[in-house]
């Protein structure tokens, strides 16, 4: 098969309102568009009668409201979140507080690597600190209910507690922001780690789960096919920005302008934090040169 990377924007459904998507999986849509999260983050019930909530979204009573309602007259035991960006975890203290249901999922926020000064007020703004869950799930750990059950692949690389819940009834994977099929995820240092993402790249492509269920966005389907053209994607992102430090770029801003030709300007942002995490990358990897620990307003040359 061809390693194009072909995205899919439909939207999948309306925010607040509640859709069956299979047997066992709703999905409800946050309202929380943009130009990160595309039409809203998507938060999805499993099971029926005995349900569990996965990413139960940003801090909107809106939203809150239009989970509850969806699962009146069932019972909450666990609620999940696959990481601790604040478009996915905060809601999930409501949820708690309202249903008495368990709080499990990735662990506390934490970073890939050591902080620089600059940085904590990016990630204060980005990340949710408040979230402590209940249980702290690692590879393999499962939860069950009422004929369904939830298992976890630890997923690191668009942040460092990244999981992905794998549902065997379905042969489903909820895959949170590691692979979602209307973008390329954003990765975003100290949060996240290009080696990590890629790392994790790989390790998905040896599963065989038919479909993805993604933090925003329809489905991924053929989920193997759209994997290996990621990580083809994110290599010859790597071939062109070595390819501009070889032209004489120097900056991020510099190698965002020559590869990101036409970019919104809502994304350039982004892109730049991606480009930092391709260099972080091959700095560590001895490829590339910089003066001090990687950073954004670093200079960048060719080892």
């Amino acid at each position: 098969m061809a390693d194009d990377l072909t995205f899919d924007a439909t939207p999948p459904d309306s925010p607040g309102r509640c859709v069956r998507l299979s047997r066992l999986v709703r999905r409800i849509v946050a309202d929380n568009s943009g130009p990160i999260t595309f039409t809203g983050t998507c938060s999805y019930i499993v099971g029926r009668g005995q349900v569990a909530i996965l990413d139960p979204g940003p801090d909107s009573p809106e939203h809150v409201a239009a989970l509850l309602a969806a699962v009146r007259g069932e019972t909450v035991t666990h609620v999940l979140v696959t990481h601790t960006h604040r478009d996915h975890s905060p809601a999930a203290r409501a949820i708690v507080a309202a249903t008495g249901a368990r709080l499990v999922g990735c662990g506390p926020h934490r970073s890939a690597r050591a902080l620089a000064a600059e940085e904590v007020n990016f990630l204060e703004a980005s990340s949710d600190r408040d979230y402590v869950p209940d249980e702290e799930m690692r590879e393999g750990d499962r939860i069950s209910g009422q004929g369904w059950s939830l298992t976890t692949v630890e997923t690191p690389g668009h942040m460092a507690n990244h999981l992905a819940f794998h549902l065997p009834e379905e042969n489903a994977l909820f895959s949170g922001d590691h692979v979602m099929a209307w973008s390329t995820t954003v990765i975003a240092p100290p949060d996240g780690s290009m080696s990590d993402f890629m790392a994790s790249l790989e390790k998905l492509r040896g599963r065989d789960e038919r479909l993805y269920w993604p933090g925003h966005g329809g489905p991924v389907r053929e989920p193997q096919r759209f994997v290996r053209a990621l990580a083809h994607h994110r290599r010859q992102r790597e071939v062109s920005i070595l390819n501009r430090l070889a032209a004489g770029d120097r900056t991020i801003p510099a190698i965002v302008a020559a590869i990101y030709q036409g970019l919104k300007p809502a994304l350039i942002g982004a892109a730049g934090l991606s480009v930092f995490a391709h260099l972080e990358d091959l700095v560590a990897r001895g490829a590339v040169t910089t003066e001090g620990p990687p950073s954004l307003d670093g200079e960048y040359r060719l080892a």
